[in-house]
């Protein structure tokens, strides 16, 4: 019976496999009506299929009842079989309109099986194979090539597209960058959107979140090797608490991106829409773009287009939206792991009262949050100043304001605008160049260098001013070795943004060194922002933004880490000898 059940679990894979490529060709290619009808034909045999090895599963092991996977396989086998009632046995039209009897559900069904059945593949990851580092690194080439080879497809664009843009866009969704170099909204189909969106969610949590909680989901467990692998990609200080990491990463994900579309939704005018569907399209597309800190809208100007750009409620919801996006996940779940010790505190007494715990809120999230919001405070009084009687001329009391803190904080690797960025001052833009560099929070979904790699250079600054050999703060010592990284990542940034500026220069010599400077550092940042020839960019200079994406987005130093292979610690040291500085 095992050796039956295993060959039908392989049956099972393979042939849901064939249906995500029917999958696919039935929503990228043009069909005619027998080959549309032997596509519709299959999806009944991948669900035949797949609920059979389900069921087998559970008739082979009983304990398998017990696992929380069971409610999830229930619900799947009820409505496959629902599906298969409806369509088989009373003979619903496959082209009626009702949500639940609407072929897209049976499609969504299919894609369903081949998560469950993929999900029961056992993956043994050796680190003498791929350390974790050039694993990640593998993770978001390979999202890359296939989002670009789906954006080929000839029902994902209108007109067609040529592969280097393919490629850029692929790239800058999956980098969450938002830099694009044809229109999102007229230039891409409904099917090319939902293509964008996948790739800015997978981009933003990375594959490796999904494809690895979803086999401990289905599973129930996972290999010590493969939980070593995801605790150096999640940042866990605990082995055990790698899991339970990746649940938090998306419940806090999804849960944000609820709440911001709703939020998104209750605040656009439907006249701006043609239906009630395309309304609900472009919240749950904005909300995912805003929390991923990616800047891809479907509309031509950003949120600067007419009928938007006054529209203040949505500009604070996408700003709370991309700003939780921007503080990266440890930092959110202290910030809630705090509020629920504060409020849990403020209303216990007795022999109920909470008692005092210190570092509540760690130093991590102290720095980052003191960092985030005083540079936010800052930027937002220099733009309001700065932009007051320019880009801000055309706004009036809180308008002013609120455009200003979008202006002041998008920058920050988020990417929308609601302002003609072309348009800023000089100062503002220099300003602008600072804010992309500095980017995001760690572990967070943007770029840049990160804010407490900008907090340790400037303590560090303080700490040599004042005579100190060590870097303290909040009675912590920063370690030595988050010091050497800060510093690794300084410098690698500016060589990576410094060579792009050089090799695009050689290429477009007719754009202007600021515009130039503004795209690569736009670029490595992960921002999304342009003073407007990325369009106009030639093909080579396109694919050095696309490698600037790619770097900005993986980071350089865990490039380097991937490349080189690590030496064994050595138990000796030799003399210490000081180099001359300045």
């Amino acid at each position: 019976m095992k050796l039956d059940l295993k060959l039908l679990s392989r049956i099972a894979l393979w042939i849901s496999i064939f249906g995500i490529i029917a999958f696919i060709s039935d929503f990228g290619f043009f069909q005619n009506d027998f080959t549309q009808k032997l596509l519709d034909g299959f999806c009944f045999i991948v669900l035949g299929v797949g609920i059979t090895s389900t069921f087998a599963r559970y008739v082979e092991n009983l304990g398998l009842i017990k696992r929380k996977v069971f409610v999830f396989d229930l619900l799947s086998i009820c409505y496959t079989v629902w599906i298969y009632f409806m369509y088989l046995f009373l003979g619903v039209p496959f082209e009626t309109d009702l949500l639940l009897e609407n072929p897209i559900w049976v499609k969504i069904a299919v894609l369903f099986t081949f998560i469950r059945e993929f999900s029961e593949v056992r993956f043994n990851y050796k680190r003498t194979l791929l350390n974790p580092a050039q694993l990640f690194v593998t993770s978001f080439l390979m999202i890359i090539s296939i989002g670009t080879f789906l954006l080929m497809l000839p029902k994902a664009t209108f007109e067609g597209i040529s592969f280097i843009d393919a490629l850029f866009t692929s790239t800058s969704a999956v980098c969450v960058t938002g830099l694009i170099v044809v229109d999102t909204g007229s230039y891409f189909t409904e099917f090319g959107q939902i293509i964008i969106v996948t790739l800015i969610q997978v981009g933003g949590l990375g594959i490796l979140t999904f494809a690895s909680y979803f086999s401990y989901f289905f599973k129930g467990g996972s290999t010590y090797e493969n939980q070593l692998a995801l605790s150096d990609i999640t940042n866990s200080n605990k082995l055990g608490e790698v899991f339970s990491t990746l649940k938090y990463i998306i419940l806090i994900t999804f849960g944000v991106e609820l709440f911001s579309g709703v939020l998104i939704y209750g605040s656009i005018q439907s006249g701006n829409f043609q239906s009630q569907y395309d309304q609900i399209f472009f919240s749950v597309f904005h909300a995912i773009s805003a929390f991923c800190n990616a800047g891809f809208s479907t509309l031509s100007n950003s949120l600067y287009e007419n009928g938007f750009k006054y529209n203040y409620f949505l500009q604070l919801t996408v700003i709370l939206t991309f700003a939780l996006g921007g503080l990266g996940f440890p930092i959110v779940s202290n910030i809630s792991n705090y509020l629920k010790y504060r409020f849990r505190k403020l209303f216990s007494y007795g022999k109920n009262k909470v008692s005092y715990r210190p570092w509540a809120l760690n130093l991590n999230s102290r720095i980052t949050l003191i960092t985030t919001l005083s540079i936010s405070a800052i930027a937002f009084v220099i733009f309001f100043g700065l932009e007051y009687n320019n880009t801000l001329s055309e706004h009036q009391g809180f308008g002013k304001a609120v455009t200003a803190l979008f202006g002041a904080t998008t920058p920050r690797t988020a990417g929308f605008n609601t302002i003609d960025t072309a348009s800023m001052l000089f100062p503002t833009t220099m300003m602008v160049f600072l804010l992309m560099w500095i980017g995001a929070s760690p572990a967070s979904t943007g770029g840049g260098i990160k804010t407490s790699t900008f907090a340790i250079a400037t303590l560090n600054i303080l700490s040599l001013a004042k005579g100190k050999t060590r870097i303290e703060v909040f009675r912590r010592e920063i370690a030595e070795i988050s010091v050497r990284r800060s510093f690794a990542i300084i410098s690698l940034s500016l060589i990576v943004i410094g060579s792009g500026i050089m090799l695009i220069s050689v290429f477009d010599s007719d754009k202007s060194l600021i515009d130039i400077a503004f795209e690569c550092v736009s670029a490595y940042s992960t921002v999304g922002l342009s003073l407007g020839i990325t369009a106009d960019l030639s093909n080579v200079s396109k694919l050095i933004i696309i490698v600037i994406m790619f770097v900005g987005r993986v980071s350089m130093l865990t490039i380097i880490i991937a490349i080189f292979r690590k030496i064994k610690h050595k138990n000796y040291r030799y003399p210490t000898e000081e180099i001359t500085i300045n």
